[in-house]
């Protein structure tokens, strides 16, 4: 390109020496623009939304590929072919990592039947080695790995108290669940550890989310163990009604209580007539 423009400022001596400089340079400007038109238009443009994260840890090619295959099938429809979401319907999956697709997936929370309703606990809709398959997929799309604990590393007086100050509000104090506004809170007693792990980092629907920040690694261990204790907690009281929780216990207290005057107020009666 130089060379052709050193030719052209040679033979145009009909123009000043200026007028042909200024020439020359507006002639190649403009080819080093249409250059990189060229090369941009020959290039993909990337997507609007861009994962914020690479994917975590290596990928098995052929279970990512069965895993595109089963979302193309089941996921799509809601969650757009490409995984980039569809408004109203599924919010997009780049970048979100292994584990929100493990929990609703192992939860059978997803596929959902209606996205305007509340994802509830049910069996699962694919069988464990699909729900491998459809992890590993979302997994290559970017995001953090899927989360984790371990309730031998953890006290279970603390998990008591770390449990109390940010789960028992909603879940109740053994984990039976309730109802909160908006939504249905649910039973912990079928979530195991890694669901559990992975329900405080991704916060699935209106609980919230906790970052290591607010619950580090050190924390969440005893948290789990806590949960799996309160199972089948060690009724060293006596009654354990169920173990649906103090309030209800201490109801039933009080009517036993209760009727047990009401018959000593009746004796206690008859003796003085």
């Amino acid at each position: 390109m130089r060379a052709l423009v050193r030719l052209w400022l040679r033979r145009a001596p009909l123009l000043p020496r200026r007028a042909r400089i200024a020439l020359a340079v507006a002639l190649l400007a403009g080819a080093t623009g249409s250059v990189v038109a060229q090369s941009s238009q020959a290039q993909p443009q990337p997507p609007a939304k861009l994962p914020t994260g690479p994917p975590a840890g290596p990928q098995d090619p052929q279970l990512v590929a069965r895993g595109r295959a089963l979302f193309v099938d089941g996921c799509s429809s809601c969650h757009g072919f490409n995984a980039y979401g569809v408004p109203g319907s599924g919010p997009s999956l780049h970048g979100v990592g292994a584990g929100p697709a493990d929990f609703y997936l192992s939860t059978g929370r997803m596929p959902l039947e209606k996205p305007t309703i509340e994802p509830l606990r049910s069996p699962p809709r694919y069988s464990r080695p699909d729900i491998d398959a459809l992890v590993a997929y979302v997994a290559s799309l970017g995001g953090p790995a899927a989360p984790n604990a371990d309730p031998s590393k953890g006290s279970l007086s603390e998990g008591f108290e770390l449990f109390a100050d940010h789960c028992a509000g909603c879940h109740q104090m053994v984990g039976r669940g309730g109802i909160a506004t908006g939504a249905q809170v649910p039973n912990l007693g079928a979530a195991n550890v890694k669901q559990i792990a992975e329900a405080v980092r991704m916060g699935p629907y209106v609980m919230p989310r906790f970052s290591e920040k607010a619950i580090d690694q050190q924390e969440l261990n005893p948290i789990t163990r806590y949960i799996l204790y309160a199972r089948h907690p060690d009724d060293a009281g006596g009654w354990g009604i169920g173990h649906i929780g103090p309030v209800p216990e201490g109801m039933v207290a009080w009517l036993m209580a209760g009727t047990a005057l009401v018959l000593v107020a009746r004796l206690i009666g008859e003796r003085t007539t």
